[in-house]
């Protein structure tokens, strides 16, 4: 079976619906979680596909220069290999960050605030032609969990999808790698976790933790309607099996 490296950051934040996506649509998982100690290894030769999911960290380095956590740099070159060798790839929250700065993006602390719950997100005209998105609705219902963003993309990222307080909520990099800001993995009692361990700084915001968990369980059929099918695609690009997978190319213009 093909598998895909999925790579979690942080306890709080696994798979979840995803991995049940993935593996109903055929595609293997290995999960890696390097803050147990599990060793990323140095390519992606034995994989289909990359996945890196979310965390508490920061993508960008400490005053000191010092990385988020001591595997990012490892991170960020799977992610090199990845977009160079055209493997699938898909990097979730955090992972999204990443991904961007891997490549020249810029990842800063949000002047805007926190965005946490339920929310949607604008596609943009280039999605239409994505070989995952253009399925996508024009303001599909995603969950929201970050204090952090991507304040610049890579030079050679389409932007996928926006909104009005942070631009840059999902993008993608070549033809195979994918950078989402929202979260589409989580479920109920993933977000009463996160509550539960966010509270102070919940209250110091002024959100209420029960509301924010009741609102997203109340938007998950909604979520697994649009994301379940972008997830299944993902894995049929994997797998080989996404018949209209090619992006558009532009012929160039005679004399050139």
């Amino acid at each position: 079976m093909s598998t895909a490296l999925v790579i979690e950051n942080d306890p709080t934040d696994d798979l979840r619906r995803l991995g049940d996506w993935l593996t109903e649509a055929g595609l293997g998982i290995t999960v890696l979680r390097p803050y147990a100690g599990d060793e990323l290894p140095e390519s992606l030769e034995r994989f289909a596909a990359l996945v890196v999911l979310g965390g508490d960290q920061s993508a960008y380095p400490d005053a000191a220069g010092a990385p988020g956590a001591p595997w990012f740099p490892a991170v960020e070159a799977l992610f090199r290999k990845a977009v160079r060798h055209r493997v699938p790839t898909l990097g979730v929250c955090l992972g999204g960050q990443l991904l961007a700065r891997a490549h020249g993006g810029q990842v800063e602390r949000s002047p805007s605030g926190p965005e946490i719950g339920p929310g949607l997100v604008g596609k943009r005209d280039s999605a239409d032609t994505d070989p995952l998105f253009k399925w996508v609705p024009l303001l599909p219902d995603v969950i929201q969990w970050h204090r952090d963003e991507i304040t610049e993309l890579p030079l050679n990222a389409t932007l996928l999808a926006a909104s009005s307080r942070y631009p840059h909520q999902a993008f993608r990099i070549g033809d195979r790698a994918w950078g989402l800001q929202f979260h589409i993995e989580c479920d109920a009692e993933m977000m009463a976790d996160w509550t539960r361990s966010g509270a102070a700084d919940l209250a110091e915001l002024g959100y209420d933790a029960e509301a924010v968990v009741l609102a997203v369980a109340e938007i998950l059929p909604d979520v697994e309607e649009v994301w379940q099918p972008f997830a299944a695609r993902f894995a049929a690009l994997a797998l080989g099996e996404l018949p209209d997978a090619g992006l558009p190319t532009t012929l160039p213009l005679l004399g050139h």
